[in-house]
């Protein structure tokens, strides 16, 4: 999952809305780092990470992407389902997206004192170009594969991946539609078990 899910899977506290974007950017041991709230968010997103990775529908989703594409399949995916999740928002939230990602914008704001690079610069760019809301649209799944292709050290098919999703789109979204509910039940338990854990 892309950063719209995760900030979607996050709890409603504006460090856990932090933390969950850092599990990209925080590397190695986290323990004693971070705020309470933030290290979670941090653990929590590596594991989201890590049950999509290995679950049989996501991996049936990347089998649908061109061979060409090769582990850049696997980023495909991750982007096309951030867009199916913008596009059938309401039908999972009941606080409009354009209201979630003003909220998101505001948190990362108020906690961009806990960034390092890249990302101290990422997340403001974020915000001022609304990079979670353009996942709604297929021009903006085009942009940030172009975005995501020119930070790869070695030249790429990335920046053509939005014309698997329009080849699969249908297929892609039953994809979706189909592990959402998987990977939110293994959140709350995972939330769960680290409240359980930490009393």
């Amino acid at each position: 999952m892309n950063y719209l899910a995760h900030f979607y899977l996050a709890d409603t506290s504006s460090a856990s809305l932090a933390g969950s974007l850092m599990g990209d950017f925080a590397k190695g041991c986290i323990e004693g780092r971070f705020a309470y709230d933030i290290e979670r968010a941090i653990r929590i997103h590596r594991a989201i990470d890590s049950f999509t990775d290995n679950h049989a529908i996501v991996r049936s989703s990347r089998q649908r992407i061109d061979p060409s594409y090769r582990l850049l399949r696997g980023i495909l995916i991750d982007v096309f389902y951030d867009h199916f999740l913008a596009r059938n928002w309401d039908r999972f939230s009941s606080e409009p997206l354009e209201s979630f990602t003003s909220r998101v914008y505001a948190s990362l704001d108020e906690h961009r004192h806990h960034f390092s690079e890249p990302l101290s610069w990422i997340a403001p760019l974020m915000a001022s170009e609304d990079w979670l809301g353009s996942y709604h649209e297929l021009d903006g799944i085009a942009a940030i594969l172009r975005r995501m292709s020119r930070r790869l050290r070695r030249p790429n098919r990335l920046g053509d991946g939005v014309t698997e999703l329009q080849r699969h789109y249908a297929i892609l979204e039953q994809d979706f539609f189909d592990f959402l509910p998987c990977l939110e039940r293994y959140t709350h338990q995972l939330n769960e078990a680290l409240k359980e854990h930490s009393e």
